[in-house]
């Protein structure tokens, strides 16, 4: 099933349930989806949903991230409950050893032996956890792995 076929039915369930804060971040994702499919002149298939799910999720933790940096506290709490919301639409994250795993072989892969090669190696490794980890921290598991080399 389509994912705004989804988020279409939650709509009206959060309608219903007169839960606004969980109607508002629906509305945003399935904008931002059909913004997408106006700008490609065509529906979306389940790839191009997820990057558009990833791209909302990362903006969200960037927007934490700010809040926390300036104590707005009140800020913060509104976008973890929205990065909550968000998350049911994600697939399953990947744990930090997970992550590790691929990261290593596409080091093995690639022969990296130098952080000169991140961009080779992190060119494997994102299509891989594409939507199922923070881009954040496969930079970090990667640059740490490389400076071991």
């Amino acid at each position: 099933m389509s994912l705004l076929i989804t988020l279409n039915d939650d709509i009206k369930t959060a309608m219903k349930a007169k839960d606004k804060e969980t109607l508002s971040v629906l509305r945003m994702l399935k904008a931002a989806i059909q913004n997408e499919q106006i700008k490609a002149s065509r529906d979306l298939n389940g790839e191009e949903e997820l990057t558009v799910l990833s791209r909302e999720m990362k903006q969200r933790r960037d927007s934490l991230t700010e809040f926390e940096k300036a104590g707005r506290d009140d800020l913060a709490d509104k976008v973890k409950i929205e990065m909550t919301i968000v998350e049911k639409y994600l697939p399953k994250q990947l744990s930090e050893e997970e992550i590790r795993q691929i990261v290593q072989g596409a080091v093995d892969q690639t022969g990296a032996t130098s952080p000169k090669e991140f961009g080779k190696v992190m060119g494997l490794v994102m299509p891989k956890v594409k939507g199922k980890a923070d881009g954040n921290q496969v930079n970090a598991i990667v640059k740490e792995l490389l400076q071991e080399k």
